[in-house]
Order: structure tokens, then sequence, then C-alpha cells
């Protein structure tokens, strides 16, 4: 018997449908601005079992974007912070919080247990790179989120494969990367806007970006992240129900 909190659900998909659903095994790989609204829309349609992924704890930059930042969560780890939201939404569901950062050391007690499908909202590259690799090698079916920093058009994004894309600089290193071994077809979230350049004289110089300013520190906004972190979740469900539903 369908669950009542799942009936407007229901009156689109069906029942098999919320089944499948909640018989799957889904994967999310980073919980930032991108990650955490993923996370939370698979909860809310009754994905029976998740592993939430990410090492980090929240910083009070995050409060602009992030699903899981509140001045009452700071310092507190995004894995064990969406496991609890993610209860709280779908007690149902069986969830694994693994605070670790995933990497080619790291990647091998993380797929100890198979999964479903994948979404990838990590940020660092080699990661992004080893999990697609990973994954293919597995046959499990993943979506990667492209850059979502330094755009400001949430209207733009869409989900195609990784080959189809352009403008946006890391599906251009990606499609590099995952070329050169032999890997195709993946599917992306990504947007054709043109980057903006941010303004980085306005990071203090002690603060909690200060570890990363050798790398670019991406401007954001709260309105862009969650829509992509929304695609990649709908395409998910399109994978695990093969089209048929939505």
């Amino acid at each position: 018997m369908m669950r009542e909190q799942d009936l407007r659900s229901g009156m689109l998909l069906g029942e098999q449908a919320l089944e499948t659903l909640r018989g799957s095994h889904v994967a999310v790989f980073g919980l930032g601005g991108v990650g955490s609204y993923t996370a939370e829309a698979l909860a809310r349609m009754g994905i029976g079992r998740l592993t939430l992924v990410d090492h980090d704890s929240v910083s009070i930059t995050n409060l602009n974007r992030q699903l899981y930042a509140l001045h009452s969560t700071l310092g507190q780890n995004k894995a064990e912070l969406a496991k609890r939201r993610v209860l709280d939404i779908n007690p149902g569901c069986v969830v694994s919080a693994k605070p670790v950062f995933y990497s080619a050391e790291t990647a091998g007690e993380l797929f100890a247990e198979s999964f479903h499908a994948v979404a990838d909202a990590i940020d660092t590259v080699s990661s992004k790179i080893d999990l697609a690799v990973r994954t293919r090698e597995r046959g499990i079916p993943l979506v990667s989120c492209m850059g979502t920093g330094n755009k400001l058009d949430g209207s733009l994004f869409r989900v195609s494969t990784l080959e189809e894309t352009s403008v946006c600089p890391l599906c251009r290193v990606m499609r590099r990367e995952l070329r050169a071994r032999g890997i195709a077809g993946l599917r992306v979230v990504w947007s054709p806007e043109e980057p903006l350049t941010p303004d980085s004289s306005l990071l203090p110089e002690k603060s909690d970006t200060a570890s990363v300013r050798k790398r670019a520190v991406p401007g954001s906004v709260s309105f862009v992240p969650p829509v992509a972190g929304m695609l990649l979740a709908g395409e998910i469900i399109r994978i695990l129900l093969k089209g048929t539903a939505l």
C-alpha cells in the first residue's frame, strides 16, 4: 500500500515506480551547494538506501547556498547532517554517512558495497575523474555535475552527454581527461553560461578560505547550485526508472 507521504509522487509515477525507488541504493558524492539539494530530492522521492559522502564540515561561507549550512550547524560534518535530515524526511531510508574525502586512495572502502546509481557533486577534478573511471568499470550509472560557481543564470542548466557540452571550463577539462581514458557518454549537468570573474580581493587574509586561496575560489549565489542539484537528482531518478516514468 502506498504511504500517505508518497501520494503526490505516486499520482504521477505510479506504485510500481515508487517501489523501484524504495528498492534502490544511490550514492551522493559531495554535499555542498549542489549535492545537498540532490540528496534532499532523492530522500523526498523515497529512495530506500542512500550513501552520503563528504569529509567537510559546515563553514560560515557555506551559509549563502548550502542546505545544511545554518548558524546552529557551523563546524558540524555535512554527511552526518545530511543523514539526520534524510531520516527526518524519510525515516525508513537506510542511510550511511561517510565523512570521507573521495580520492583514488579512499575509493576502495566506499565502493565495498554496490550502488544502483551515483550522483557526483564533487569539486575536485581528480576525484571526479576517478569516480567516472571507477563507476564505468563497475557498470554503475553516473551523473556528474559540472561547474556552478561564478554563474548567475540557473535557467541555463541542462543535462546532456559530456561530449555535447561547451563553454564550461570544467567540462573542457573533463572531456579531455575522459577521452584520454576511453570514456564516452558521461551524463552531466552543465550550463553554457560564460563564468564571471569573481572579485577575490574581498576574501579576508584570515578566513576559512585562506587554505584554498592558491586555487581560485569561485563566487556563488543562493539560487544557482540548487538548480543543478535538483536536475542531478531528476536525472538519477530517470535512470533508476529507465525513462519509463518521467
